[in-house]
C-alpha cells in the first residue's frame, strides 16, 4: 500500500448498510411502542374511533413526499441531507438557515427524549419493583450508553437497534393478534374507517398527534455514504418506513378500539390515558405481557435516542466538511469508523441541558421532554416542506430525465399537504405540551428565529468566507479522484470564488409512558 494510501484520513464504513439496516434506524427513531403507549390513547379521546384514519392520512401525505425526496437522492450525493437538498434548489442562503434548523431540531429531537427515559424507566421500576428511582441518574447513564452507541461502528448501531425494533413492534403484534383471536370486546368492527367517524372536529387534533409519530423517517439519506447501493438502498428504505409506521400504527390503534369496543374505548382511553395499552394487554395477553411492555418502552426509548444520535452525528459531520461548523468534528474513528468527535460534541450538549434542567427544578416530562422536543418536530417539518418545495425549483433547473409526476405533481402535492400539517401541530400546540400561551408561543417561534438566524449566517459566510459559501453542499465527485460536479445553487455566489468539492473521506450520512394525566408529547417522532 502506498504511503498516500496510508496516510489517508480515515472515512466512514462505506458499503455497511443494507436496506433492511437503515429502515431499522429510521423506524427506531420513531419509537412505534412509545408512540402507541403514550400518544394513540391521546389521539383517540380527541378524535374518537376514527383516529386509526388519522395515522393512514399522515402516511399517505409522506409518502407522498417521499416521491419527489427519494428522486432527488438520485441526483443530489451530498451527505448534507435535507441541507443539500434545499441549498441545490432553493440557493445557498436558505441552504445553511436549513442547516442550523436541521441541527436544532434533531437536537431538539433527542435531548428532550432523555427526560422522557429518565421519568419512563422511574415510572417502569415503580410498576414492577416498587422502587423510587430518581430521573435524573437515568438519563446521565443514557447518555453515556447512547454515546458509547454512536461511537461503535455504524453496523453495531444497526445491530443493536434490529433486536430493540423487534422486540417493541413484536408486543404490539403479540396484544393485535391475541385480541383478534378473540374477536375483540363484542366482535370485530371497521366502524373506525366509516367517513361518519373520520370526518368529526376532533380528526385535526389526531392528524397533528399522527404527523409527529413520523418524525425522524426521512433520515434515511443521512446514511448515504454508508449505504450499499445508495440510489436503490435510500428510496427502499425510505418507502418500507413511512409504509410501515402509516400501516401499523393504524392497524394498532384498531386492534386496541376492538379490545375496548367501539362505544367503550373512549372513556376507557379518557379515564386511564396512560394505562390503556397495559389493561389491554393484561385482558387479552397476561399480566406478564403488561410488565414485558413496561420495559420495553424504555428500550423503544434507548433505539429512539441511538438512530436521533446518528442521525446527528452525521449531519455534524457534514457541516465540519463544509468548513461552517470546527473541522475536529468531522474527524473519524479509526477503527470504529465512526464521526466520533461529533458524537463526543452531541453527548456534552445533551449532558449540558440535562443537568441545566435538573437544576432549575424542571419537572423531566412535562417541560424537558415537552419543551425540548416541540421545536425539534416543527423543525423537521419545515425542513420536509422546505425539501419538498426544493425539488419543484431544482428539476425545473437541471437537465433531467424524471417524470412530472415525481418531480412536479407529487412534489406540489406534498408541499401544501406538509404546510396543513405544520399549521394543524402550531396550532394545536398546548395539546403536545400543556404549557401556557407564553411558553407555547417562544415555542413555536423558535423554529423561524433560527432560520432568520441562519440566513444571517449565511451572509456572514458569503462576506468573511467566500470559499466556505462558495462550496456549501457541492456534489462530490463520482470518483476519488475525478473531478466535483459544479454546484447547482449559484445564485449570488461570488462568481470568481472556487467550487471544491466537500470532503472525499466521507459523507455523513417520544412519548409518553405510562402517565395518565400528563398531556403527550410529539418526540416519539424519534
Amino acid at each position: 500500500m502506498s504511503s498516500s494510501t496510508s496516510d489517508k484520513p480515515p472515512g466512514l464504513r462505506t458499503g455497511t448498510l443494507g436496506t433492511a439496516d437503515i429502515s431499522f434506524f429510521v423506524v427506531s427513531a420513531a419509537a412505534p411502542l412509545t408512540v402507541m403507549a403514550g400518544v394513540a390513547p391521546i389521539a383517540l379521546v380527541l378524535g374518537g374511533i376514527g383516529a386509526p384514519a388519522g395515522y393512514l392520512l399522515a402516511g399517505i401525505t409522506l409518502a407522498i413526499f417521499a416521491v419527489g425526496f427519494t428522486t432527488m437522492s438520485r441526483h443530489v450525493r451530498s451527505g448534507g441531507a435535507f441541507y443539500a437538498y434545499i441549498a441545490q434548489g432553493l440557493g445557498t442562503p436558505l441552504g445553511i438557515a436549513a442547516a442550523l434548523v436541521a441541527m436544532v431540531g434533531y437536537n431538539g429531537m433527542e435531548i428532550g427524549v432523555y427526560g422522557l427515559l429518565g421519568s419512563a424507566t422511574s415510572d417502569t421500576a415503580g410498576a414492577l419493583w416498587g422502587a423510587d428511582l430518581p430521573w435524573l441518574p437515568v438519563a446521565l447513564a443514557g447518555l453515556l450508553v447512547i454515546w458509547y452507541g454512536g461511537y461503535r461502528s455504524i453496523d453495531f448501531g444497526a445491530k443493536v437497534l434490529a433486536v430493540l425494533l423487534v422486540a417493541e413492534t413484536g408486543i404490539l403484534v403479540l396484544l393485535a393478534g391475541c385480541v383478534l383471536l378473540k374477536g375483540g370486546a363484542d366482535g370485530l368492527s371497521l366502524a373506525s374507517f366509516a367517513p361518519g367517524n373520520v370526518l368529526v372536529p376532533g380528526t385535526a387534533a389526531v392528524l397533528a398527534f399522527a404527523f409527529s409519530a413520523f418524525t425522524g423517517f426521512e433520515s434515511t439519506v443521512v446514511y448515504r455514504r454508508e449505504a450499499r447501493d445508495p440510489a436503490r438502498t435510500i428510496p427502499r428504505a425510505t418507502y418500507i418506513a413511512v409504509g410501515f409506521l402509516g400501516l401499523f400504527y393504524a392497524f394498532v390503534v384498531w386492534t386496541v378500539i376492538q379490545a375496548f369496543g367501539d362505544d367503550k374505548v373512549v372513556a376507557a382511553a379518557a379515564g386511564d390515558t396512560g394505562g390503556l395499552f397495559f389493561a389491554a394487554i393484561t385482558t387479552y395477553v397476561g399480566p406478564w405481557a403488561a410488565d414485558l411492555m413496561h420495559v420495553f418502552i424504555v428500550t423503544s426509548i434507548i433505539a429512539s435516542l441511538l438512530a436521533f444520535h446518528n442521525a446527528i452525528n452525521r449531519y455534524a459531520l457534514a457541516l465540519a466538511e463544509e468548513g461552517v461548523l470546527p473541522a475536529a468534528l468531522g474527524r473519524i474513528h479509526p477503527r470504529h469508523r465512526s464521526p466520533y468527535v461529533a458524537g463526543l460534541a452531541q453527548t456534552l450538549l445533551g449532558a449540558a441541558v440535562v443537568l441545566g434542567f435538573a437544576a432549575a427544578g424542571a419537572d423531566p416530562y412535562t417541560q424537558l421532554l415537552l419543551w425540548v422536543n416541540t421545536p425539534g418536530m416543527l423543525g423537521l417539518m419545515a425542513l420536509m416542506l422546505l425539501a419538498a418545495l426544493a425539488v419543484i425549483r431544482y428539476f425545473r433547473r437541471v437537465p433531467h430525465q424524471e417524470g412530472a409526476l415525481r418531480t412536479l405533481v407529487a412534489p406540489v402535492t406534498a408541499a401544501l399537504l406538509l404546510a396543513v400539517a405544520i399549521w394543524l401541530v402550531a396550532s394545536k400546540v398546548a395539546l403536545f405540551t400543556g404549557a401556557s400561551p407564553t411558553v407555547n408561543t417562544v415555542l413555536v417561534a423558535v423554529v423561524p428565529a433560527v432560520l432568520v438566524l441562519g440566513l444571517l449566517l449565511a451572509h456572514r459566510l458569503r462576506r468573511t468566507r467566500p470559499e466556505v459559501y462558495a462550496r456549501f453542499a457541492a456534489e462530490p465527485p463520482t470518483e476519488p479522484n475525478a473531478a466535483p460536479r459544479p454546484a447547482q445553487h449559484t445564485e449570488g455566489a461570488d462568481p470568481s470564488c472556487p467550487q471544491p468539492p466537500t470532503s472525499s473521506s466521507s459523507t455523513p450520512a417520544s412519548v409518553p409512558p405510562s402517565r395518565a394525566v400528563t398531556p403527550s408529547s410529539p418526540s416519539a417522532t424519534d
